[in-house]
């Protein structure tokens, strides 16, 4: 495929599908980020549960809230799905390391490239989704 060469536009059920499924994650990471702001109670907990300090909680947000910002502008959304796809996958390993439920971060990567991947044309084009026939 040429640099120059146009992407065929989405259609609006498959663009419409891309951001519903997108604000998904982007709801859940404002509000992981808001939380580690505001540290209630059960925060605290939590970050001493899974053996970290809670002063990092207001350095976790501002890398939540930064990657989760860099996704939803269309500019560097595919930037910003790789950098969430790092915090989360670090987020799936601390959970891991403690012996606790991980499906969370997982489901959420996979909700930030599905959401991606429907409402932007040049990503299908990367990676075109073939039958078996």
């Amino acid at each position: 495929m040429a640099i120059n060469q146009p992407i065929a536009s989405s259609s609006k059920k498959l663009l419409w599908a891309g951001y519903v499924i997108s604000a998904l994650p982007v709801l859940m990471l404002i509000f992981s980020s808001v939380m580690k702001i505001m540290q209630p109670p059960d925060v605290v907990k939590g970050f001493a549960d899974l053996g970290w300090p809670v002063q990092l909680a207001i350095a976790l947000s501002v890398v939540e809230l930064g990657c989760t910002i860099l996704y939803v502008i269309p500019w560097t959304a595919v930037f910003g799905a790789i950098l969430l796809t790092g915090y989360l996958g670090g987020a799936t390993a601390t959970h891991v390391r403690v012996s606790e439920p991980f499906y969370t971060p997982i489901v959420l990567g996979v909700l930030v490239w599905l959401g991606l991947y429907l409402r932007d044309g040049r990503l299908r084009a990367l990676i075109p989704l073939r039958s078996l026939d």
